[in-house]
């Protein structure tokens, strides 16, 4: 009777339903995560971090080489690029910058022609212009386009006065070629010829020494000078090669007739082959004691005299 009522010896379990499986998460686990990641590729490494700041340094300067030889910059040049119509893509204002008369009339020029007016912080302007002398404001003009030098010739050809053309060698700073442009518009000449390589293009320095006169004189860019300066003897154009030991000097030159003035740089000069296939070499009288005149103000003082000749008959 006792042994009725003893509960002892009954097994108790935890366990609740029927024992469940993982549904497989555990099989996922053990495959592993594959090959460990290049340290470059990790986030959280320092080798992430210094690979992203090498390509941001790197985008920085693609961008400062693409964008600063399209820039003009300076409140006046900007201002006679723009009235001169030279083909621009946006204008750009240093947010914060105080207003004055030629940066209002900047922007006004800039509305009346549809030009996108875009604010920066001076940072960025600062990078891409390369330096901070831009007072505020730069304008991104279109890439040039340069004439093609037998079409030159055949526009010329049409014009009822003689053709005056300069050729460019061993030029090759924007400014010099800028101000060379900006005499050839002066006195009348009818276009520049420069090399492809081993020269100056036409950049934003340029349209700015130019004072906007590029967009008036055509400029052509050729892959072979001397074969160039042969094109022009064809079509009955003298050349004259600028160099100190020439055989003619300013004073004793008819510049009346078609005539291509080569100039070559202060240092260099014309190169041999250009040099050997030039009709005539002149100098340009001067004081003794100065040796040599920079490129463009040799170009300028050659432009007045022939200029001068025109107007007067020889």
């Amino acid at each position: 009777m006792g042994q009725k009522n003893r509960h002892g010896g009954v097994r108790k379990s935890n366990k609740k339903g029927a024992p469940k499986g993982s549904g497989g998460l555990g099989r996922r686990a053990l495959r592993g995560k594959g090959p460990t990641p290049k340290a470059e590729d990790r986030e959280y490494h320092k080798a992430y971090k210094a690979k992203q700041e090498k390509k941001r340094r790197d985008q920085g300067r693609h961008f400062k080489k693409t964008t600063v030889d399209e820039l003009v910059v300076g409140r006046n040049p900007v201002v006679e690029c723009l009235h001169a119509k030279v083909p621009a893509q946006t204008l750009y204002v240093v947010a914060g910058t105080s207003y004055d008369e030629r940066l209002n009339e900047a922007v006004t020029l800039a509305k009346s022609k549809d030009i996108a007016i875009v604010e920066v912080p001076r940072p960025e302007l600062d990078q891409m212009t390369g330096n901070g002398l831009h007072q505020g404001i730069g304008l991104l003009i279109e890439p040039y386009s340069y004439k093609n030098v037998e079409d030159l010739i055949a526009e010329i050809a049409a014009l009822p006065e003689p053709g005056m053309v300069v050729c460019l060698d061993n030029i090759t700073d924007p400014r010099n070629l800028g101000a060379i442009i900006r005499s050839v518009a002066a006195f009348g000449g009818h276009g520049v010829v420069i090399p492809e390589r081993r020269s100056t293009h036409v950049t934003g320095v340029t349209w700015r020494s130019s004072a906007g006169t590029a967009a008036r004189v055509p400029v052509s860019k050729v892959t072979n000078m001397t074969r160039t300066v042969k094109t022009f003897q064809d079509n009955g154009y003298q050349v004259v090669g600028l160099d100190a030991g020439g055989d003619h000097t300013l004073d004793t030159y008819d510049g009346t007739t078609p005539v291509v003035i080569v100039v070559g740089s202060e240092g260099k000069g014309i190169s041999r082959l250009v040099r050997e296939n030039c009709d005539t070499l002149m100098s340009v009288p001067m004081a003794d004691w100065v040796e040599s005149l920079n490129a463009s103000v040799a170009a300028g003082v050659v432009l007045s005299e022939f200029a001068r000749q025109r107007r007067v008959g020889h």
